[in-house]
């Protein structure tokens, strides 16, 4: 009997994206005052791309642009008000949460905030365990404590520490337990939420440099959220833009890197200081015990955004017409503020795509 049809079906799932999102939005109403119009928060408004497998995604942009809420929506943590999510080739986006419980343990997420996200009143061994008894990956104690001792190890943390509670450790560490316990129910994909905002810089280094180990070694596939450039372009494959709800450029990270198509992409990395060799880049290195090398990143954005205002305004409605239209540099009057740009291919071809009407091209 042939395995041809087995061969192609494994073929198949290996080709398809891990993660398929398909204009997915998610809207918020504002309540205003009793006289005043009702608004909706954008929160995230028609965003679309892929995750492949063994594949780190960067999502990048201005804090309060969406990012947290598109990684929590891909995870069913809120609810998408439009859109669709596939997982592995199965829709999720309405699947109701008994189906959805054994894909739980496929999908993990590693919070921003290492203090907040672990319980104070469990245990190491609780803490990365919990998943572990959850979905009874363990038929015993002591095989689910050789499991925890194993996850332990892979982030870097001795095992005799399974007694102790988190206010015993440093960021650091605590953000590698919140890895461990994303890692210890063995998923396949995980969302990286901030998880090196929080901590200083050499710390940064160390965790980076972990995640990229350890995706790596498992073949996982991330979605890494930060707004720090430097640490995107480190860590992924490929990056996407967010400015209001919206995806703005997306494509390989040397490309939106080095080509920045978009006016806000070439905001966002025009404001970092110094050369791409500076303090995180150092810091990795010096982790690494190698050399410096300008492929690894930038550095962090401390100085304002050289565009018109300097927040990214999330309140209320979306403008008419490009969202980042009132802050652009090159908008043009009845064009961006009438027409929605559509993210599309800059160069044939060439996978990098932009929502611009005027592209920068040097």
């Amino acid at each position: 009997m042939s395995d041809e049809p087995v061969r192609s079906a494994a073929s198949s799932r290996a080709s398809r994206p891990l993660v398929q999102v398909d204009r997915l939005s998610k809207l918020y109403p504002l309540r205003r005052g009793l006289l005043s119009k009702p608004a909706i928060l954008h929160a995230v408004d028609n965003a679309s791309f892929y995750i492949r497998r063994g594949e780190t995604l960067g999502l990048v942009g201005e804090s309060g642009c969406g990012k947290t809420t598109l990684g929590r929506a891909i995870l069913r943590l809120v609810e998408p008000t439009a859109g669709r999510i596939h997982f592995d080739g199965k829709d999720i986006t309405q699947m109701p949460e008994k189906e959805l419980r054994p894909l739980r343990r496929r999908m993990q997420i590693v919070f921003q905030d290492p203090y907040s996200s672990l319980n104070p009143h469990m245990t190491v061994r609780e803490i990365v365990g919990e998943g572990i008894s959850v979905f009874r990956l363990a038929r015993t104690r002591s095989e689910a404590d050789v499991m925890i001792a194993d996850v332990l190890a892979k982030v870097g943390l001795r095992p005799d520490i399974m007694g102790r509670y988190p206010h015993e450790f440093s960021g650091g560490q605590r953000q590698r337990l919140g890895i461990a316990r994303a890692l210890a129910v063995r998923p396949d994909f995980i969302v990286c939420d901030e998880p090196i905002s929080a901590l200083d810089v050499s710390v940064q280094a160390q965790i980076l440099n972990l995640l990229e180990e350890l995706q790596e070694e498992l073949s996982v596939s991330l979605l890494f959220i930060s707004h720090d450039l430097r640490a995107v372009a480190y860590l992924s494959h490929r990056v996407a833009v967010m400015y209001r709800g919206r995806i703005v450029e997306m494509g390989p990270t040397a490309d939106v890197r080095t080509k920045r198509y978009h006016p806000y992409t070439r905001a966002l990395w025009s404001a970092m200081p110094g050369s791409p060799s500076a303090d995180l880049e150092v810091a990795v290195a010096a982790d690494e015990g190698a050399p410096t090398s300008e492929s690894k990143g930038e550095a962090r954005r401390s100085r304002p955004l050289p565009i018109a205002g300097q927040e990214s305004e999330t309140a209320g409605d979306p403008p008419r017409g490009c969202v980042f239209h009132p802050r652009c540099p090159k908008a043009e009057k009845g064009k961006c503020d009438v027409e929605v740009p559509v993210l599309q291919e800059i160069v044939p071809n060439s996978h990098h795509r932009a929502a611009c009407f005027f592209p920068e091209k040097d």
